[in-house]
């Protein structure tokens, strides 16, 4: 009591009051970490420096959408020649992901340096760049919520998957996705985040739409737990959904209706095409298990096992997480057309559980750490290098072809491609208007009777010969086909046929088989 009324007295020098210093358990992880500026640098200079050796020891072929719903649109956009398959005349695509890289291929063309390497690789270092920035957002994420041997161990689980290393390079819409997603994740109000931002998530995920509608279904049960979570429901829908939802649309309603001249919403007839008409169907089918019983694991690879001891640690605390991952592969598997692709954008998730799994198994850590990189690395390494090479190495070919010059150079080729529609890249990956043509496979939208052409050649290749060429002038003077084919029966009938003998004879200066 004395020492309160002494305090209390007016007139006195007050006395310095020492506060007991307490160590805060909020920031503890902070202050065991070495200076956080430094390790942000050093990070970010891994992932930069990893992303662009990922990008350039992937040189294989995955998927034709990498070309054709990317590079081969950005290139007719700005040179005005090449070939845009049935989507982009059915409005079915948004312009916003090949405006990109048409933005990048028109400074080429305006200081003269579209050079065909330029053309092809650059559009991959700046998907590989974003890639690395979503690397470093995921990492320091992953430090927020957990300690640093978590962020370090879900960091390399990250950092490892062969799954990561085949797409995050791509000039696919679904590694764009997966890159949005992973970005908008680090804004998300995870358990424990101190990074959690509505309207930056919310934009980042209205972005990832744009580039492909169906990142709704992996973010549909996330923003609806942020619903459930949040106290003012009516703010959050009125000064965030809503506006951010909606200027998203229109900014890519008005993209693409400058680049289709018409009034075109893409969302709605990609809704329409490929969820009510069934179109995607027309490419392959597989039964309603197919991603649990092969898609997943192969997506995932050897994290598997650790996915699934993670899932039994850190259930309660990121359920929401697991719970997005289960129903977009739900729903997938309610739709007939499956890819491995298709549910990449989990894979981020699924990542968490790994790093916690590997931490927990402490005595196991450095043995399944090790055994995890290198099944990885063999995979990531054939599949980048080995699998699928062929049709890349085909137009690098043919593009050798564009560069003779001078008066007495033989006149570009004329290209004829004997096998299934979109094996191949095209104009973007030789960038001279040589002619060229494969076997066109559009779906069948309501023709009676429709066979597309590649059917046709299949099922009568000479019928379908005599008809294409019907004249010498008009014979290609290259063919290309896979090996395989060579082989086959009604090839071999083509190759003994004296028309065709003659074609060969005189016409094909090169059959390069893949």
């Amino acid at each position: 009591m004395e020492n309160i009324r002494t305090r209390l007295k007016f007139g006195n020098k007050p006395q310095d009051v020492k506060l007991r210093k307490r160590k805060s358990q909020l920031y503890s992880k902070e202050d065991e970490s070495p200076n956080h500026g430094e390790l942000r640098s050093r990070v970010v200079g891994f992932a930069v420096v990893f992303r662009l050796i990922n990008c350039f020891l992937v040189q294989t072929s995955f998927v034709p959408d990498e070309y054709w719903q990317s590079l081969e649109v950005s290139h007719r956009m700005v040179f005005n020649y090449g070939y845009v398959t049935w989507e982009w005349k059915e409005g079915i695509r948004g312009f916003t992901y090949p405006l990109l890289f048409a933005f990048i291929y028109k400074i080429l063309y305006f200081i003269d340096y579209d050079s065909v390497h330029l053309l092809i690789w650059l559009p991959r270092i700046i998907q590989a760049l974003f890639a690395a920035f979503a690397d470093v957002r995921f990492f320091f994420l992953i430090r927020t919520l957990e300690s640093r041997d978590v962020a370090k161990w879900t960091f390399f689980c990250h950092m490892c998957s062969w799954f990561s290393w085949y797409c995050c390079t791509r000039t696919l819409t679904n590694s764009m996705e997966t890159t949005i997603t992973c970005l908008a994740l680090s804004y998300f109000p995870l358990p424990g985040s101190k990074t959690h931002n509505s309207k930056m998530y919310l934009t980042l995920v209205a972005l990832a739409v744009v580039v492909r509608p169906t990142a709704l279904i992996v973010w549909f049960p996330l923003v609806m737990y942020h619903f459930w979570l949040e106290d003012n429901k009516l703010r959050l829908i009125t000064q965030s959904l809503i506006p951010i939802g909606a200027l998203a649309v229109v900014i890519s309603t008005v993209i693409d209706c400058i680049f289709y001249e018409k009034w075109t919403v893409v969302q709605f007839n990609f809704l329409k095409f490929n969820v009510l008409h069934s179109v995607a169907d027309f490419y392959g089918s597989h039964p309603w298990h197919w991603y649990i019983t092969q898609g997943f694991a192969v997506v995932i690879g050897p994290h598997l096992p650790l996915f699934l001891h993670g899932c039994s640690i850190a259930f309660k605390k990121y359920k929401v997480l697991l719970a997005a991952v289960v129903w977009t592969i739900t729903v997938y598997s309610l739709l007939p057309h499956k890819e491995f692709r298709f549910i990449y954008p989990v894979l981020p998730f699924c990542m968490i559980f790994c790093g916690i799994s590997l931490v927990n198994l402490k005595a196991w850590r450095r043995t399944a750490a090790v055994a995890l990189l290198v099944s990885n690395l063999a995979a990531a390494l054939y599949t980048g290098l080995i699998h699928q090479r062929g049709p890349l190495d085909v137009m690098s070919h043919l593009q050798t072809r564009c560069n003779v010059s001078g008066p007495s150079s033989p006149p570009l080729p004329d290209v004829l491609f004997l096998m299934p529609c979109h094996s191949t890249p095209y104009y973007s990956h030789v960038h001279c208007p040589m002619k060229m043509r494969f076997l066109e496979c559009p779906p069948d939208l309501g023709e009676k009777g429709y066979v597309d052409e590649a059917d046709r050649f299949y099922r009568d290749p000479l019928r379908w010969l005599r008809t294409s060429f019907p004249y010498k002038s008009s014979i290609p003077t290259m063919l290309v086909l896979f090996d395989v084919l060579e082989k086959v029966r009604y090839l071999q009938i083509i190759f003994s046929h004296v028309f065709f003998k003659k074609w060969c004879n005189i016409y094909v200066n090169l059959c390069f088989l893949l």
